[in-house]
C-alpha cells in the first residue's frame, strides 16, 4: 500500500524519483495505489499541477497506470516467466509447442554468395523482388497491398506498432484466450490488456463492443489460426466486427495472421473492409522455417510511416539475406507445392482429433490452425494424466486472462492414428477422476 511509504519531493521530478525508488526497492508493489493528486500535494506543501506532472512522467516511463476511477496505481511487471511453458519431460511425445511438423518444412537455400555493400541498407530496406512477393501475397486474399513493409516477426512488428501509437497505461484489446507471447508483450510495454472473448469464429461482437466502451486504443486479433481456440472469421463475423470498429476511427487494429498458408480457411479479413488505422502482419515460421525470422505487413500510409521510422531508428531494416532466402522460397514452385501439402494434413490432423474427441463425448475448438483447445475443469489434473499415457500437453493458464479452463493439443505432427489413441487416452484420463475434473 501507498502509506507503508512516504513520497517526497517539492518538484515533479523529485516526486517522480521518491516514487521510482519506492518501486524498485519494492515499498511499492504491483497495484499498490498511488495517493490522489490534491491529497498527495497537499502533503508534500505543492501544487496539484506539480503532482499531475510527476504521475504522467512516471506513466510515459511505465512505472504506473492510470486506471480511471480506480486511480493511479504501480504498474504490474511482465509476467514473462510465469508463461513460459515449462520443459518437456524426457520420454514423453510433445504436443505442447504449437509447432509445425518437420517434415512438412522445405530445405532453405540462402544466397551462395553476399556481397560486401558499401555503407548500409537504410536508404533501401525492402528488396524489391520480395516486394513484389509481398504485396501479391497480401492481394490474393483481398488486403490492401498499397502499402506494405517488413518486419522481424510478428511480435517485433506488433510491439513497434503498439510503441509508437499508445502510450504507457494506454488499454489493448487482446483475445481471452490468446498468444502468450503477446499478452507477455502487452504487459513489456506498460500497457494495459483488456481481455475479449472468443468464440470459434473469432472474437465476439459484444466482447469487443465492451471493449471499445472502456477506452482502448488498439486492438490485435487473428482473422484465421488464432492461437490457442483455433478460431476464423466467418464472412458474417468480419462484417459485424468491422460495422463495430467503423464506430471507433481513431482504434488502430492490428491483424496477426501468421497462418496464412496453412491455416486450413479462407480469409475473411477486417483489413480488408475499410478500416482507417490497421495492419496485418503474416510471418513464414509456421510453414518456410521457424527460424526464417521474416515478417509482411500490409497496412495504411500513416501506420507505415510510423512503422519504418522507429524501424530505420533501430535495427534498420531486416537483413537483406534473410529477404534473398524468404524470396526464394515464396517463388519456388516446389517449396510451394510442399506448403499446400502441408495445409491440407494440417487440415486433416486437426479435423481428426476434433472428431475422436467428440466421438467420445469431449467437446473440443479447432476451426483452423495447428491446435485443438479442450475445455477442461482441471488443467493440471489433465495435463499430469496424460503425462502418464506418455503425452505432454500445454496447460491453458498461460494463454488465459479469464476465460475457462482448458488444454492446447498441438495436432501438427499428430496423425489419425495417433488422434484417436490420444482421444481414447483423454477419455480414460477423465473418466479415471470424474468427480474432480472433466471436459
Amino acid at each position: 500500500m501507498a502509506a507503508q511509504y512516504s513520497i517526497t519531493g517539492s518538484t515533479a521530478k523529485g516526486i517522480a524519483a521518491s516514487v521510482e525508488r519506492a518501486v524498485a526497492a519494492g515499498g511499492l508493489g504491483p497495484g499498490a495505489a498511488l495517493p490522489p493528486v490534491r491529497r498527495l500535494a497537499d502533503e508534500l506543501g505543492v501544487s496539484p499541477g506539480t503532482v499531475a506532472t510527476a504521475y504522467k512522467e512516471l506513466r510515459q516511463r511505465g512505472v504506473v497506470v492510470t486506471r480511471g476511477r480506480g486511480g493511479t496505481v504501480v504498474a504490474h511487471a511482465p509476467a514473462v516467466a510465469s508463461r513460459r511453458p515449462p520443459r518437456v519431460p524426457e520420454g514423453l511425445r510433445d504436443l505442447a509447442g504449437g509447432h509445425p511438423d518437420p517434415a512438412f518444412l522445405p530445405v532453405l537455400h540462402p544466397p551462395a554468395e553476399v556481397l560486401p555493400v558499401p555503407g548500409s541498407h537504410r536508404a533501401a530496406p525492402r528488396l524489391a523482388g520480395l516486394e513484389g512477393l509481398t504485396r501479391a501475397w497480401f492481394a490474393r486474399d483481398g488486403v490492401p497491398a498499397e502499402h506494405v513493409t517488413f518486419a522481424h516477426g510478428a511480435l517485433d512488428c506488433i510491439a513497434r506498432l503498439l510503441s509508437t501509437e499508445l502510450r504507457p497505461g494506454d488499454a489493448v484489446a487482446v483475445e481471452d484466450p490468446g498468444f502468450h507471447h503477446l499478452l507477455d508483450l502487452v504487459a513489456a510495454l506498460g500497457l494495459r490488456t483488456v481481455p475479449v472473448a472468443v468464440d470459434d469464429e473469432g472474437i465476439t461482437p459484444e466482447a469487443l463492443r465492451s471493449a471499445l466502451r472502456s477506452g482502448v486504443r488498439a486492438l490485435v486479433c487473428s482473422p484465421r489460426g488464432q492461437s490457442p481456440m483455433g478460431g476464423c472469421f466467418s464472412p458474417g463475423r468480419r462484417d459485424d466486427l468491422a460495422r463495430i470498429l467503423t464506430a471507433s476511427p481513431d482504434v488502430l487494429v492490428v491483424e496477426d495472421d501468421h497462418n496464412a498458408e496453412i491455416s486450413g480457411v479462407p480469409a475473411y479479413s477486417l483489413a480488408a473492409a475499410g478500416l482507417p488505422r490497421w495492419a496485418q502482419v503474416r510471418t513464414v515460421s509456421k510453414h518456410l522455417g521457424i527460424d526464417l525470422r521474416w515478417a509482411g505487413v500490409a497496412c495504411d500510409a500513416a501506420t507505415l510511416a510510423r512503422h519504418d521510422g522507429r524501424m530505420l531508428m533501430t535495427s534498420g531494416w531486416v537483413s537483406h539475406v534473410l529477404q534473398e532466402t524468404a524470396a526464394r522460397a515464396m517463388d519456388d514452385p516446389a517449396t510451394r507445392a510442399v506448403v499446400a501439402s502441408a495445409g491440407s494434413a494440417y487440415t486433416e490432423r486437426r479435423e481428426a482429433l476434433v472428431r475422436e474427441l467428440g466421438a467420445r463425448g469431449i467437446a473440443a475448438h479447432g476451426a483452423s490452425g495447428l491446435s485443438v483447445w479442450v475445455p477442461v475443469r482441471d488443467e493440471s489434473a489433465v495435463v499430469n494424466g496424460l503425462r502418464s499415457h506418455g503425452w505432454w500437453v500445454a496447460a491453458g493458464a498461460r494463454f488465459r486472462i479469464a476465460s475457462p479452463t482448458a488444454v492446447r493439443i498441438t495436432t501438427a505432427g499428430l496423425d489419425v492414428a495417433d488422434a484417436r489413441r490420444l482421444a481414447g487416452d483423454f477419455a480414460s484420463v477423465l473418466g479415471d477422476s470424474e468427480a474432480l475434473y472433466g471436459g
